[in-house]
């Protein structure tokens, strides 16, 4: 039995829960291309939907086009075929300003390496995105910002320097910093790739939590199988194209 075998739900269970669910993201036919050294299509017909309170992961081999399909569903990469919706809203055609206000809003990142500021707090860390949002005073993004420490078990290290913080915690930090402003969606990008088993069961339930308790959506591209397993959905690629919706067999 693997770390994550106590957590897995059954597919029918995970099939139901899928019902009725608000669609928060959904793409329609995404073509990318890739101009060196020759002319290729790394993504092919990428159509899908994205759940409203789902954990669902991106599985592939390397060169499949998964982090490709991330950073076009960041809406960091606008060079792309077809249509992209969040929230119901067509993202596709829009402005520099309008993407950049979007993602600070709405959409939260965690990377395979944290890009914290080490010279800062985790507490200052974590508040900058809330800062550079504006909606709230510097007391209120502060007590927020502590809550979402705290909601990750590092309270007690909040104004500590994030250079002083272990891999483990300076992850957890960067997941703090993806939740201040309260995004429908969390994109990852191999968020457990730097970590060891320990801190990929920590990371992996936090996961879990920030889904299924407070509604949000997760989209990770990973190449741990167990951890692709074990979350609500797994979509796999190859070549570009989207081979299974819902995979449920790994090597």
């Amino acid at each position: 039995m693997n770390q994550f075998e106590n957590l897995k739900t059954t597919e029918q269970e995970k099939i139901a829960g899928s019902m009725n669910r608000d669609v928060v993201l959904r793409t329609k036919e995404i073509g990318k291309y890739f101009y060196e050294p020759v002319k290729f299509k790394v993504l092919d017909n990428i159509s899908f939907e994205a759940y409203k309170g789902e954990f669902l992961t991106l599985v592939g081999k390397s060169g499949s086009g998964k982090s490709t399909l991330l950073y076009c569903l960041s809406t960091m990469d606008t060079t792309y075929e077809g249509e992209l919706f969040i929230e119901n809203e067509k993202i596709t055609g829009k402005k520099t300003d309008e993407l950049a206000a979007l993602r600070n809003k709405s959409i939260g990142f965690i990377f395979q390496f944290h890009y914290l500021l080490p010279e800062f707090s985790c507490l200052k860390n974590v508040m900058l995105p809330a800062l550079k949002l504006g909606k709230h005073s510097y007391e209120e993004v502060e007590e927020q910002a502590y809550h979402k420490l705290e909601m990750l078990g590092l309270k007690d290290q909040a104004l500590k320097p994030t250079s002083k913080l272990s891999g483990g915690q300076q992850q957890r930090v960067s997941i703090a910093r993806s939740l201040i402003n309260n995004p429908q969606i969390i994109m990852c990008d191999e968020p457990t790739g730097n970590l060891d088993s320990k801190n990929t069961q920590i990371v992996f339930d936090i996961f879990k939590q920030i889904a299924h308790d407070h509604g949000q959506t997760i989209i990770a591209v990973t190449h741990d199988n167990d951890f692709a397993k074990a979350s609500d959905r797994t979509i796999e690629l190859a070549d570009g194209k989207i081979t299974n919706h819902n995979k449920r067999n790994f090597d």
